[in-house]
């Protein structure tokens, strides 16, 4: 499988691996649709493919590995169809994170660069997830209204302490060796490195551990683990409440400084968060946790704060959002339970 070189994704087997490259530089190579279905064909063609033994996901050119989905999409889905096509794209990307967290070959994620929302969702079921310098990974979807979907309640849950609250809250972003530290990646090289690495591994994928191994080298202190008691204890509860309580009593700089960013952020989407990673540990399989995130997305698509925090942020840019409900307290136990209610039997997310 091969696709021209202006295609969105470039699909292609080298060597001994199949190669999907994202290749929408101008746009941080945020997933669209057409990106999602390209990348399915391709990991289903190859799936039973014998002269494929392992698959590497990386970007084409530019900053970003993958900046997250297409949100101004998802916006005039909200507003124009009532979510039809958004809720489209929600079903299969799910669908794609999914297929490759239970592949049966190795898929190698290579995050250089930013690595957003989308991003997170097709390098974190990866079986292997090389982080560089360039590295810059964040959940900042309640900037926007939305959630940290995409796998986000599985992976965030399993974060050693609060970490995950942390991430999925504020939207903090780590470096590559903060990464790896966490355990969100599994080998930290120097971009330098990469082309060659790449190169290897096409060659010969069952040498991956060693030609990984050789390649590696020592990151630098992960600068997050300084705060790590800190985030443990001040959010340590599953009610946004006392998180924002705790971090008002505390007065030190960092929960002060870390109050402020969560007064940016939608308290909806805030308390949408913390409920789904509490869920999430009561899932079964990761398939549980996407039939999850799918009836949350699904409904937060078209609730005020999401078409309002994608307009402050890449439509007016005021930065200013004007949430709904406007506090913690305003909203209700009643309104997330409805969020995260079953949907209709012929409406429930599956995978493929």
């Amino acid at each position: 499988m091969s696709s021209p070189t202006d295609a969105p994704v470039l699909a292609t087997i080298t060597d001994k691996a199949g190669h999907l490259s994202l290749n929408r530089p101008r746009a941080l190579h945020a997933l669209t649709l057409p990106m999602v279905q390209a990348m399915i064909a391709a990991l289903l063609a190859w799936r039973d493919d014998p002269a494929v033994e392992a698959v590497i996901i990386d970007h084409a050119e530019g900053r970003g590995f993958c900046a997250g989905g297409d949100i101004a999409f998802l916006r005039a889905s909200a507003l124009e169809d009532q979510g039809t096509a958004g809720r489209q794209f929600f079903y299969q990307e799910y669908q794609l994170n999914h297929l490759i967290l239970t592949y049966p070959k190795p898929v190698i994620a290579v995050m250089d660069g930013i690595t957003m929302g989308g991003g997170v969702g097709l390098a974190g079921p990866a079986s292997v997830r090389i982080a560089t310098e360039a590295t810059r990974l964040a959940m900042p979807e309640t900037g926007i209204g939305l959630f940290p979907d995409v796998g986000g309640g599985w992976y965030l849950s399993r974060l050693p302490g609060r970490l995950g609250q942390y991430l999925a809250l504020t939207g903090a972003r780590l470096d590559g060796a903060e990464c790896l530290w966490a355990g969100l990646a599994t080998h930290y090289l120097p971009a330098a490195a990469l082309a060659e690495v790449k190169a290897a591994l096409m060659a010969d994928p069952g040498d991956v551990a060693a030609i990984l191994h050789r390649a590696a080298i020592a990151p630098p202190p992960a600068r997050i683990a300084g705060t790590s008691a800190d985030i443990d204890r001040l959010f340590a509860s599953d009610r946004y409440e006392d998180i924002l309580a705790a971090l008002a009593a505390d007065g030190g700089e960092w929960a002060d400084a870390t109050l402020a960013t969560l007064r940016t952020k939608s308290p909806q989407a805030c308390k949408v968060a913390l409920r789904q990673l509490r869920d999430s540990l009561d899932c079964t399989d990761f398939a549980a946790n996407m039939a999850m995130e799918y009836r949350i997305g699904s409904r937060v698509l078209v609730r005020p704060d999401f078409a309002e925090g994608v307009r402050a942020v890449i439509v007016d840019k005021d930065h200013a959002p004007k949430w709904n409900p406007p506090t913690a307290e305003a909203v209700t136990d009643d309104l997330i339970d409805a969020i995260f209610a079953p949907l209709g039997a012929d409406e429930e997310w599956k995978p493929l």
